[in-house]
């Protein structure tokens, strides 16, 4: 058994963890407040602007299709990874990273992969393999649609000009606090979803159909990337305050135990002294 100056040691370490895991939780706590309510907020215009989106596209003839529907022979892929800058998130950074790597392995087989990578972690994970063609991790210093416009701006610039074939968006979709969903969304070529029900909208289009595609698809890309990284930044949030939340909790029954083994260790010192002393005193009385 550790002795008693051993323990106090020990309490007083993992007290003070406790005390830093605390205010960590309560920090990603109040982060994600604001996070969420962002994403909650931008979800539902989202989703009607790909409605819009799909619904036009499947009206158009294949002669005025938008150069960003183009499918060709998948040659070389681009992966945009969203991951985070900081760790202590419990899984969330290694479950895109072990994402990304299985759609590598398994699902672009023999095809050339890039990774972009928006996040420290990802950038880490794969600058040592040498498939990382761009860093955006600066891009959560000021998280804002014009900055992340221009990424995609310049991912829609790869594609048109026929450097990549295909560019997949993955990221963690924020469901709740406590849950945080990996995604795999294609980002060009735009096609039609398998199974989705077209919504047969009487739109009126003015001007005309086709200049409304034009300015409405680089929008509707500009959208999606935006929203898979907030929805990654309230899902980092979410993971964090749930992994602080996890270790608040493990520290401080880890600090009861050693309070009880101190007291059990204190009281058993107390007794060898008073066996001790009522064992001398039986001496001299002998």
């Amino acid at each position: 058994m550790a002795n008693l100056k051993e323990i106090r040691n020990r309490i007083s370490s993992v007290s003070s963890t406790m005390q830093i895991t605390s205010a960590m939780k309560m920090v990603s706590a109040a982060k994600l407040k604001k996070a969420q309510d962002a994403i909650t907020a931008m979800r539902p215009y989202a989703d009607k602007l790909t409605e819009l989106l799909q619904s036009l596209s499947a009206t158009l003839d294949a002669d005025t299709g938008s150069q960003y529907s183009e499918v060709r022979d998948v040659k070389n892929v681009l992966i945009v990874s969203i991951s985070s800058n900081r760790g202590l998130a419990g899984a969330f950074n290694s479950n895109i990273i072990k994402h990304t790597q299985h759609l590598i392995d398994n699902v672009h087989t023999g095809k050339n992969v890039s990774v972009i990578a928006i996040g420290k972690k990802i950038n880490d994970a794969f600058t040592k393999k040498g498939i990382v063609a761009g860093n955006h991790s600066e891009l959560y210093d000021d998280l804002t649609f014009d900055n992340v416009a221009t990424i995609a701006e310049m991912l829609m610039e790869k594609f048109v000009t026929g450097e990549f074939d295909k560019i997949e968006i993955v990221y963690n979709k924020f469901k709740n606090a406590a849950t945080q969903i990996v995604m795999t969304e294609q980002f060009l070529p735009i096609v039609p979803i398998e199974g989705a029900v077209v919504v047969n909208a009487d739109y009126v289009f003015e001007p005309s159909k086709l200049e409304i595609v034009e300015q409405l698809i680089p929008k509707s890309l500009k959208t999606q990337l935006y929203k898979g990284i907030r929805d990654s930044f309230a899902s980092e949030h979410g993971a964090r305050m749930t992994a602080m939340h996890k270790a608040t909790d493990n520290a401080t029954e880890l600090r009861d135990q050693l309070k009880l083994t101190y007291n059990k260790a204190r009281q058993a010192s107390i007794t060898n002294e008073i066996l001790e002393i009522v064992g001398g005193a039986e001496a001299l009385n002998n």
